[in-house]
């Protein structure tokens, strides 16, 4: 059984920064992709970032250079850095990944929970 916890949200001004953390937890060995989605308020869900286990990165126009994904290989853990934020990134934002949970490679696919994020103006 595989979960992935997500924290770090909150309400800050704009301008101000938020640090988001998506850890997965139980039968996980390593995490393979891990993609950050967000849905605002009447707003469909969009993808803003993404990283491989190769390193890869990518982002979406809106946040690229003012978003950062990374991550803690030996806690299993992405996290994404979120700077000069905007009223406009106001959005509950959410983890998906996919993990590996044994030693013959088998993999988990799914989703956080999801965390709420209020930028201010």
């Amino acid at each position: 059984q595989v979960q992935l916890v997500e924290s770090g949200g909150g309400l800050v001004q704009a301008g101000g920064s938020l640090r988001l953390s998506c850890a997965a937890s139980g039968s996980s060995l390593s995490v393979n992709r891990m993609e950050w989605y967000r849905q605002g308020p009447g707003k469909q869900q969009e993808l803003v970032a993404s990283i491989a286990r190769d390193g890869r990165r990518n982002y979406s126009d809106a946040v690229k250079g003012r978003f950062t994904v990374s991550w803690n290989n030996a806690k299993n853990t992405v996290y994404l850095q979120m700077n000069s934020l905007k009223p406009e990134d106001t959005a509950v934002y959410s983890c998906w990944a996919q993990v590996v949970t044994d030693v013959y490679g088998s993999t988990w696919s799914g989703w956080g929970q999801g965390t709420q994020v209020t930028v201010s103006s």
